[in-house]
C-alpha cells in the first residue's frame, strides 16, 4: 500500500514538473506575442492580450493534452476535453485581462502585470485541468474518459 502511494506521489510530482514546463511555454510564447502586438503592431491592451492568449493557449493545449495529462483517448473524448478547455480559457482570459488592466490602472506596466497574473493562474489552471478539463475518470454523454 505504501509503495502504491509512493508511486502516485512520484507520478504527481512528475506531472507538476511537466505542467510547469508547459506553463512556461504558454507564458513565454504568449508574452513574446503580446510584445509583438503591443510594440510592433501598436494594438491596444485588449487586442494584444487576446491575440497573445490565443497563441499561447494553442501551444499549451497541445502540450497539456499529450504530455502532461497523457490524454490520447478517442475523438469523442477530444471533443469533450476541447470544449472544457475552451470554457476555462474564456473565463481565464477575462480574469487575466482584468488583473492586467487593474494593475495597469494603478501604474504597473502590463509587462510586469502578466507575471503577477501568471502566478495566480499557475495554481488555478492546474486544479481545473487535473480535476475537470483532463480528468482521468469521468463519464459524460456515454463517453468514457
Amino acid at each position: 500500500m505504501k509503495n502504491q502511494k509512493s508511486k502516485k506521489h512520484k507520478a504527481e510530482i512528475k506531472r507538476i514538473i511537466y505542467y510547469s514546463i508547459t506553463g512556461g511555454a504558454w507564458f513565454w510564447s504568449g508574452y513574446a506575442m503580446f510584445a509583438f502586438c503591443d510594440k510592433v503592431l501598436g494594438l491596444d491592451l485588449w487586442w494584444a492580450k487576446l491575440i497573445a492568449n490565443i497563441f499561447g493557449i494553442s501551444v499549451n493545449f497541445i502540450l497539456e493534452r499529450i504530455w502532461v495529462f497523457a490524454d490520447t483517448r478517442t475523438h469523442k473524448r477530444l471533443t469533450v476535453v476541447t470544449e472544457r478547455y475552451i470554457i476555462i480559457t474564456l473565463i481565464n482570459f477575462l480574469i487575466d485581462y482584468l488583473i492586467v488592466l487593474g494593475l495597469k490602472n494603478i501604474g504597473i506596466t502590463p509587462y510586469i502585470g502578466q507575471f503577477i497574473s501568471a502566478g495566480f493562474f499557475y495554481v488555478w489552471n492546474y486544479v481545473w485541468y487535473k480535476f475537470w478539463v483532463f480528468a482521468a475518470t469521468r463519464k459524460q454523454k456515454g463517453v468514457q474518459a
